[in-house]
């Protein structure tokens, strides 16, 4: 058992837990990669930043990250799962304000998507949209309906992952990553102040574009828009930066070429 909740080895949660009941609460997935989290940091800002948002009692962040790196510790490589809850607390939707909240830590091996350098991947486009809440955009809560549904869309082996778009048929992201498309010396992902999470990859990405000579921009992406692209690619705090290779809609296709700027940036990653 690799699960730890308020720094005790356990699996029992309440079930008057507020995120259990109602997902009244924040979560972040991490690579353990050499016995370390990757990006570590930015995982600890984007939980600070939703724990504030959604009025939960920030956790001691120095001694989170203390029990962060000593879980990592006991595994090379593999994927930490860290939940933050307002915890337990009477029926109804109100909080109380008298909730502690509850921390559950838990330890995974390093799944297939992250083994390895992906080769260029086939994605399609969803039909469950991304509903707009700019109260909750950027943001990782437990409310993850909306991707559930989304991945349930196909079992083809073949599909590594889907697109979902807002209701007026903006992309928006992935069931469980970030899009970029590259045209020319600009660099794209969707904005998402609207909906959507704004991945840890999706910023590292961000960060490192300049030093690749390219300019990052925030916009409305749509089908049409990825047909004139030179490459892109998805990100993922687990698998990294996978290359696209093929986009399908019903019977519309979408291919790439190499991804030269994807594959700069993986090797980047790989050195972090």
């Amino acid at each position: 058992m690799n699960c730890w909740i308020n720094g005790r080895r356990t699996t029992r949660v309440d079930h008057r837990d507020r995120g259990l009941q109602y997902g009244d609460g924040v979560f972040e997935t991490m690579r353990v990669r050499g016995s370390r989290v990757r990006l570590l940091e930015h995982h600890l800002q984007r939980l600070e930043t939703g724990c504030r948002r959604l009025t939960i009692a920030v956790p001691d962040l120095a001694a989170l990250r203390r029990e962060l790196a000593a879980r990592a510790a006991q595994r090379a490589d593999g994927v930490l799962k860290l939940i933050v809850t307002r915890g337990v607390g009477a029926r109804g939707y109100r909080p109380s304000g008298d909730e502690r909240t509850l921390r559950i830590i838990s330890l995974h091996p390093l799944p297939d998507i992250a083994t390895g350098v992906p080769g260029p991947v086939r994605v399609r486009l969803c039909a469950t949209p991304v509903g707009a809440n700019p109260a909750l955009a950027g943001i990782k809560t437990l409310n993850r309906l909306e991707s559930v549904m989304a991945r349930g869309e196909w079992r083809d082996p073949r599909i590594w992952e889907g697109l979902m778009c807002d209701l007026e048929g903006n992309i928006v992201c992935g069931t469980m990553s970030n899009l970029f498309m590259r045209r020319g010396s600009f660099l794209m992902t969707p904005m998402l102040e609207r909906c959507g999470i704004a991945g840890v990859m999706r910023r590292w990405v961000l960060a490192q574009a300049r030093s690749l000579d390219l300019r990052p921009l925030e916009g409305r992406i749509r089908w049409e828009d990825l047909r004139g692209a030179d490459e892109a690619f998805l990100t993922n705090a687990i698998a990294g930066v996978v290359p696209i290779g093929r986009i399908v809609h019903g019977r519309q296709r979408i291919a790439f070429g190499a991804a030269p700027i994807g594959r700069r940036l993986h090797g980047l990653l790989d050195r972090l």
